[in-house]
Parts: structure tokens; C-alpha cells; sequence
């Protein structure tokens, strides 16, 4: 097997990132792959922002997985710096081959070189497969999550 190489994403990534997003039920009611505007000015402003790392998992040349990394700064739990994992996909081939672990891993590392004493994520409650994986890494269903819609 080849070397995985996970990276900063570019532009790009752009349209790769986006297939992967759209590439299951839920991302296919609210991804829109054939337009890349919102995309590239999400990424742009993703690009600025230090505490925000989004990245691909490469391997041959070819994008096949992907998460974004965000760095919370607060005053909660003592000042605790924490992280959010988002937008974890890996592409359809290459699932069930520990991609998602080797992507998790990268997050969880990446969150202590950047200070953090706790790692979150949120995963819709229809994704049963994705909570059990996060479960056999470690991860807690300690909260209960909202949304509101703007």
C-alpha cells in the first residue's frame, strides 16, 4: 500500500473536497458540486483564519479523504483550549481501509501540538456507523447537541 500524506488543502482541493462532501445521503441533499462559488469563498476565508486547518488525505496523487480542524480559544474549563473535527469524509474506494483512523490520529495530534486539552466533534444522529468509529476511538457521547438554522 501506498503512503498516505495528509496536507494543508489548496483550491485546488476545492472540487474534490466538495465530491467527497456531497458523495453520501445526507451530504447529497445539501452539497452543490456543480457550483464551486461558495465553495472557494468559504475557502478563502477558511485560508486566513490561523485557527482553522483544513486538510486532504493524499495518496498517489489523489485526494481520498478529508477534515477540517478548528482551534477554540476559551475561558471555560479553565481557559482550556479546545478543537472541533468537522466535515471528516473519506472517499467511497478507499472507506474500511483505516483512512478515517489515520485522519482521526493527524486531529487528535495535531489538537496537542496546537495546546488542546480536549478534542469534540458532532455527528448527525442518522450516522450510526460514524458513532460507533468515533466510540472505538476514544471518543465520549457525553452532550447532546442543537442547531438552529439561520
Amino acid at each position: 500500500m501506498s503512503t498516505l500524506h495528509i496536507r494543508p488543502a489548496t483550491r485546488g482541493d476545492i472540487s474534490a473536497i466538495v465530491a467527497m462532501l456531497a458523495d453520501d445521503p445526507l451530504g447529497a441533499q445539501r452539497e452543490s458540486p456543480d457550483d464551486l462559488t461558495p465553495y472557494h469563498q468559504a475557502f478563502d476565508r477558511l485560508d486566513e483564519d490561523k485557527n482553522q486547518h483544513l486538510v486532504v488525505a493524499e495518496r498517489d496523487g489523489e485526494i481520498v479523504g478529508t477534515l477540517q480542524l478548528s482551534v477554540l480559544h476559551g475561558l471555560s474549563r479553565q481557559g482550556t483550549t479546545r478543537t472541533i473535527i468537522e466535515a471528516v469524509r473519506v472517499s467511497a474506494a478507499t472507506r474500511g481501509g483505516g483512512l478515517g483512523t489515520q485522519l482521526i490520529t493527524w486531529a487528535i495530534e495535531e489538537s496537542r501540538r496546537q495546546g488542546a486539552s480536549l478534542v469534540q466533534l458532532t455527528s448527525d444522529a442518522t450516522r450510526g456507523d460514524a458513532h460507533r468509529f468515533y466510540k472505538r476511538l476514544g471518543f465520549v457521547d457525553s452532550h447532546v447537541g442543537f442547531k438552529l438554522t439561520l
